[in-house]
């Protein structure tokens, strides 16, 4: 049997941070599915297009990893792939209260679906997407936190 489960994020942008809970899940799993979601109310920098673009690229050395994009219930698309397990990162205990109510209501939709909770390695616990856009704008270098050409992307949007 195929073991299967789905990552889920906005990934505005994809980080050295979801690249290594990508890879640790990988230990697990056969297939991986990174489910990106549109996010409108999040008003993301980079388009549903562009962020599986750019997580296709920097994927596509790792077998078994397929990258999508989704709009709708994580819960739905889950359902139409057959996969009965959910994979949400958590930085810090400040992700724990929004990434718990997701998830129990995630279960109440469907109860078939369990959602499983993976944390980062220490040295990415504390980046995020939009600490990562800022330094950007300001000027900054964010080599450390992301991948060179994702880098030259959020330069080409965020440096105008």
């Amino acid at each position: 049997m195929t073991r299967k489960a789905i990552y889920a994020g906005s990934f505005d942008p994809v980080t050295y941070g979801h690249l290594d809970v990508i890879s640790r899940a990988l230990r697990f799993f056969d297939e991986l599915t990174v489910a990106v979601a549109a996010s409108q109310d999040k008003n993301p920098l980079f388009s549903l297009p562009e962020r599986v673009d750019m997580l296709s690229r920097v994927t596509g050395g790792m077998e078994g990893v397929c990258v999508e994009g989704f709009e709708g219930l994580l819960t739905g698309f889950a359902a139409k792939r057959e996969v009965k397990l959910i994979i949400r990162g958590l930085r810090a205990l400040t992700d724990f209260e929004y990434e718990f109510q997701m998830a129990l209501t995630n279960r109440k939709l469907d109860d078939s679906v369990e959602t499983v909770f993976m944390m980062p390695s220490e040295a990415f616990s504390y980046v995020s997407s939009s600490m990562i856009k800022e330094i950007v704008k300001l000027g900054g270098s964010v080599r450390a936190f992301v991948p060179l050409e994702i880098e030259e992307e959020l330069k080409r949007k965020l440096r105008k």
